[in-house]
């Protein structure tokens, strides 16, 4: 940036500072002011219309457009201002501003060439949410999500996702207000809970509700330091699958500290890894069971074999809540290793397979550590989901830092996905069981 540019911009940031301060008039506050006028122009025009006619008529020296105009002056008025107010409602205010402060923040080409904005648009299926459209001048998507932060800075948003337009020379920016912002608490109400036939509900984002089909993804990893609100969240998915029907396994190794009688009552809980292998066990001979009918029925998946046989085989949902604690053979005698080993072999099996007959694992962990959790079981849980989280964690979980770099210090309850959406989950409360 040459240093004309720079205090260019450095003036037209002070007058547009000055104009804000006096006026803080939002874009549509603008634009229907535009209208106004145009509607009080339409009133005032007919009233003259015979008045400025007859002038017009008077005046021998005037060329015939002019004359034609002043003659017929309603239409003419209708033609003209009507044009005048359609580029206005279309046009992007703050286009330059917007070319400023992404220069400001280094988003240029190697030509020097700034991103223009094209247009401003509202949501159709989220009305808060402004589409901010760019013609990217070959600035590729990853350069401006490395930029989010500083985007935010600079535009005063909040952005909820950036992606390609219907070409790859066009970038949409999804951004609410600044002043918009998830609520620090979200209460579970049983209107939550999703009609369909296996979603889970897992909290809000700036575009609404965010959840997980299991019948298309069918296992889930959660992460999330201690007091991020990750074990609230499992026992929200947990308390969902009851609801829909599904038999559900918990793995508790704290003696039930962290799962109250209810539970107890209402699941099939396991307090040592004697009981898990056992458990899982059970879990894989159901699997090879099912493996079987469906291929004597020639159905493709659960919901099939129920659909076809008129059986109402359930869906089974395992949840652990410290999986990486259960996989550590650090320390462990020989004996415990091969048992932890056995353990490992049937969550594998299951991750593997457990989707086409309703055999589902929510697995959830604290333990920054990428031995932990074996490849074989991570790479096929598909929806991952971290809290507040460190660098390391977070590359654990979610295979890229977001969530030590989106997730307040301090937030509880606030999560990331895999595809960067925000949300807040709902805080769920035990006795609702």
């Amino acid at each position: 940036m040459t240093r004309d540019d720079k205090f260019n911009i450095q003036r037209r940031t002070v007058w547009r500072n000055f104009w804000q301060r006096l006026s803080g008039v939002p874009d549509l506050a603008v634009k229907l002011l535009f209208v106004a006028l145009y509607l009080a122009g339409m009133v005032w025009v007919w009233s003259k219309q015979e008045a400025v006619s007859a002038y017009a008529q008077s005046v021998e020296f005037m060329s015939p457009i002019m004359l034609a105009a002043m003659t017929h002056i309603v239409p003419a008025y209708l033609i003209v201002g009507g044009a005048v107010l359609a580029v206005l409602m279309v046009y992007p205010f703050g286009r330059k501003a917007a070319q400023d402060q992404l220069r400001s923040i280094g988003l240029v080409n190697r030509a020097e060439m700034v991103p223009e904005l094209l247009r401003k648009r509202q949501d159709k299926e989220h009305p808060r949410v402004t589409v901010w459209e760019f013609r990217n001048q070959s600035i590729p998507l990853a350069v401006w999500e490395e930029k989010q932060a500083a985007l935010e800075a600079a535009l005063d948003i909040s952005i909820v996702k950036i992606i390609y337009g219907k070409s790859r020379s066009r970038v949409l920016i999804y951004a609410v207000p600044t002043q918009t912002s998830l609520p620090d608490i979200l209460r579970w109400s049983d209107s939550y809970l999703s009609s369909d036939s296996f979603v889970l509900t897992l909290g809000e984002s700036l575009l609404g509700p965010v959840t997980v089909n299991l019948v298309h993804i069918p296992h889930i990893l959660l992460g999330g330091s201690t007091g991020s609100g990750k074990s609230v969240l499992l026992k929200l998915l947990l308390m969902q699958a009851l609801h829909k029907g599904a038999e559900v396994y918990i793995a508790d190794f704290k003696g039930g500290v962290d799962f109250s009688k209810v539970w107890r009552e209402k699941c099939r809980m396991c307090f040592t890894e004697a009981e898990l292998l056992d458990t899982l066990d059970n879990l894989v001979r159901e699997l090879e069971q099912r493996k079987g009918l469906l291929a004597k029925t020639g159905c493709p998946n659960l919901d099939a074999y129920n659909e076809a046989t008129g059986e109402n085989l359930p869906r089974l949902v395992f949840g652990c809540d410290e999986v990486a604690e259960v996989l550590d053979r650090t320390g462990r005698s020989k004996g415990d290793k091969e048992l932890l080993a056995q353990i490992e072999s049937r969550l594998a099996t299951i991750a593997r397979l457990g989707r086409a007959f309703g055999i589902h694992l929510i697995l959830a962990t604290q333990r920054p550590d990428a031995n932990i959790i074996p490849g074989q079981i991570k790479n096929n849980m598909d929806f991952r989901v971290c809290g507040r989280a460190d660098s390391v964690l977070s590359q654990i979980i979610l295979d890229n830092t977001s969530a030590a770099d989106q997730i307040p210090k301090d937030a509880r309850g606030r999560f990331i996905t895999g595809d960067g959406t925000v949300f807040q989950g709902y805080l769920f409360d035990e006795e609702q069981l």
